[in-house]
């Protein structure tokens, strides 16, 4: 089967897997909207600029998982002090993941990828790492299910570099099992992740 015929097919599972997880999963959305109005306020949704194929910015949807609260100083307190209840059982079920799907359905992402980042690591790429933007960013990937929040900045941008260079829809449909397996487990996830390391563009920079 030819790479035409395999993006192909990547591109109309994404759109029919999509569209049936979000019709199947409405309820579920519809509760954790309700849940995240009553226990964390507005907004339900959490919106922020990411990188995407090509090096195109877009916005990214997931479901808040965190509180607003401030210390004296008027100061966010850390993002593990800010996700916990339901915005950690959310996160722990992958939950707050799923308006991303309307970012698929929109040709935004695709359901394997290299997840896609913030703007301010644009410049901090090496060469290969840049091979990122040459296909669509993906709501998981070959870094999410070796480690996922665990990983250092070198091994997660490497494994999106590998997932480049050696895909494959037999690739993406693996990616996928192993994905629907560590949700299940809840595995890796982090409440605050920056507190296991730094960002990319800090790292970076002291390096």
């Amino acid at each position: 089967m030819s790479i035409d015929t395999q993006r192909r097919i990547k591109r109309a599972l994404d759109v029919v897997v999509g569209l049936a997880v979000l019709v199947v999963l409405a309820p579920v959305l519809a509760l954790a909207a309700v849940l995240i109005r009553l226990r964390l306020g507005r907004p339900v949704l959490f919106s922020q600029e990411r990188t995407g194929k090509g090096g195109r910015p877009f916005t990214v949807h997931k479901l808040r998982t965190m509180t607003d609260e401030r210390d004296a100083d008027g100061v966010l307190l850390p993002d593990g002090d800010r996700c916990r209840g339901i915005g950690l059982l959310l996160r722990r079920a992958s939950i707050d993941e799923l308006p991303q799907l309307i970012n698929v359905l929109k040709g935004e992402l695709s359901l394997v990828g290299p997840r896609p980042l913030l703007p301010r690591y644009d410049p901090w790429y090496t060469d290969r790492e840049r091979l990122r933007f040459e296909v669509p960013p993906g709501i998981t990937g070959l870094a999410q299910i070796h480690g996922r929040n665990g990983l250092a900045w070198n091994e997660r941008l490497e494994l999106d570099a590998v997932y480049v260079t050696n895909w494959s829809l037999w690739l993406d449909l693996r990616i996928i099992a192993r994905t629907v397996r560590t949700v299940l487990t809840g595995a890796g996830v982090a409440a605050d992740p920056s507190a296991q390391m730094l960002d990319l563009d800090k790292e970076r920079m002291l390096a």
